[in-house]
């Protein structure tokens, strides 16, 4: 029995076997779910033929020094940012053995701000030849654990989408 909900472990699922196929290996970015998308994928056995790492980058510094985020990224659009997402998808590529890379951003709540509500996340995926999608989303104010969970699924969405492509 899992700890997600059945959607989510369905899409995690999913993303393990695509990945399989083309002999993939995957890295997660994470800052606003904590390692939660990591956790998604490996709750399932079998997930070490996939999965690669997981980076929890809650800080700016720690985007900076772990996954080479650019300090001037950080300063001109702040770490709730496209921008953001899509350089902590990069840099898990490149500090990694991985294929494919999810990172995620955003305000889980409660707080935020008319610019940068609680809710908004930035998504982004990146391959070894670049990135590969970015979404921004806007679950709302519907409580930290939602909009996290929320995240989660999203991110598995983009990762198969990601894995899928050829």
């Amino acid at each position: 029995m899992s700890i997600y909900p059945d959607d989510i472990v369905a899409l995690a699922t999913e993303v393990l076997d695509a990945c399989k196929e083309r002999g993939w290996f995957v890295a997660t970015a994470e800052s606003c779910t904590g390692g939660l998308i990591g956790g998604a994928l490996t709750d399932i056995a079998g997930s070490s033929a996939v999965v690669d790492r997981g980076f929890i980058t809650y800080t700016n510094k720690a985007k900076m020094q772990v996954l080479g985020v650019r300090a001037e990224t950080l300063r001109s659009v702040g770490a709730v940012a496209e921008e953001t997402a899509r350089e902590m998808a990069t840099g898990a590529i490149q500090k990694s053995s991985s294929h494919l890379a999810v990172a995620v951003t955003g305000i889980a709540g409660p707080g935020g701000s008319d610019y940068k509500p609680a809710g908004r996340v930035h998504l982004a995926t990146a391959t070894r030849d670049g990135v590969a999608e970015h979404r921004q989303m806007d679950y709302g104010d519907i409580g930290r654990t939602e909009v996290r969970l929320a995240t989660v699924k999203t991110a598995l969405e983009m990762l198969l989408k990601a894995a899928r492509q050829t």
